[in-house]
């Protein structure tokens, strides 16, 4: 089997079996923390000498029991996420939410009545990260407090100092595997990218259970092995709207014979926005403060701007935006993302979780009937 091939199949595994990683990762007897959002500094998690675990949703999981709780008024993505961590899984030793959505934010404060009530005890100990988005120095100072209270909390919970050095070898090593994640786009974007979207997805979600450094050095081994990597054809399309913590929409949308070229949510491609740079606490909080923009804190005209540079540099032939129910936020954007984009677009609306749709094939088809074939005459 070539290099290439075992890269992606590492990639895959990974991020179709995290328990796995857990598994092994528990066998070296150091902790597991979850992380609910991509507001989790992942970073002070790893100076811990913990394992940060990004938890996601799963479209088949019976979310009965969490729907009891949390009611089906919720996007059903952190439904299942408390239906998980109702079973048990995963193995967690302590959770951390971000307030990066009113999913995340409704999901924490579900978790502590449970636990103060007594009703469900094995929940794990939880916290919040609260950090907010505003561009201000005063939010950048409010963000320092709240992850200096998340280094404290760390410290206590684990019995180990982070020092200096411990700091600046996890912001080393989450920074090389953003690094590697950006280079990805160039396999995407190319005139015939070399890597479909669903892979893109799968090899930057990987991360989501493996140690930054083993995530960095697989993806390292698949961006060396470019020129063994197959070209892809078909018509180019921008996925913008609700984040996808599961590759079935893509693999839909791919297997029709499109190609995902980019895409703009925290599972993605925006995950590897920015860098941190510094191994400060202040450098930590501007990069949680200015990371990607999304519909559930951005404004419309932020993210138009986004999406008119993202349509830039990936030409696509199609925007595609795809709203799941419950997390309407995205289709209040479309408007002003079709023009900035300056191609064809469709919105994609209700959606069910981890579903594309029947009627959404012919409605992209339709749509791509617009848009003329890059180097396709007048």
């Amino acid at each position: 089997m070539s290099a290439v091939p075992a890269a992606l199949k590492e990639l895959r595994d990974a991020y179709d079996d995290r328990a796995a990683a857990i598994r092994r990762w528990r066998a070296t007897g150091a902790p597991v923390v979850g992380c609910v959002g991509a507001d989790v500094p992942v970073e002070l998690v790893t100076a811990s000498g913990a394992l940060p675990v990004r938890l996601a949703g799963d479209p088949g999981r019976d979310r009965a029991l969490a729907d009891h709780y949390l009611g089906t008024g919720l996007d059903p993505a952190s439904r299942s996420i408390l239906a998980g961590l109702l079973r048990g899984e995963p193995d967690l030793d302590l959770l951390l939410v971000s307030n990066d959505c009113a999913g995340s934010l409704r999901l924490f404060y579900t978790v502590r009545e449970l636990q103060r009530l007594g009703v469900e005890p094995a929940l794990p100990r939880t916290h919040l990260v609260d950090i907010l988005h505003l561009p201000h120095r005063t939010t950048t100072r409010y963000n320092r407090v709240r992850l200096a209270e998340t280094k404290e909390l760390l410290e206590r919970w684990s019995g180990r100092r982070i020092g200096e050095d411990d700091l600046s070898d996890a912001v080393r090593q989450h920074d090389e595997a953003r690094r590697l994640m950006r280079a990805l786009r160039r396999l995407r974007t190319a005139e015939r990218p070399a890597l479909r979207g669903e892979e893109a997805l799968i090899a930057i979600g990987a991360g989501a259970a493996l140690p930054a450094g083993d995530h960095a050095g697989l993806l390292d081994r698949l961006l060396r092995a470019e020129a063994d990597l197959p070209r892809h054809d078909g018509r180019r399309i921008y996925l913008t709207g609700s984040a996808h913590d599961g590759p079935a929409v893509y693999r839909a949308i791919e297997d029709a014979g499109h190609v995902i070229v980019a895409d703009d949510h925290d599972w993605g491609d925006a995950l590897a926005d920015p860098l941190v740079g510094e191994p400060t606490l202040d450098a930590l909080a501007e990069r949680y403060q200015y990371r990607g923009p999304t519909s559930a804190r951005s404004s419309i005209q932020v993210r138009a701007r986004q999406t008119a540079a993202i349509a830039e540099r990936s030409r696509p032939d199609l925007l595609v935006s795809y709203v799941r129910a419950m997390d309407e936020a995205p289709a209040w954007d479309f408007p002003a993302q079709r023009r900035a984009a300056g191609v064809p677009a469709v919105i994609l609306e209700h959606r069910r979780y981890g579903e594309l749709g029947d009627d959404a094939l012919p409605l992209i088809t339709g749509a791509l009937g617009a848009a003329r074939p890059k180097g396709e005459a007048l």
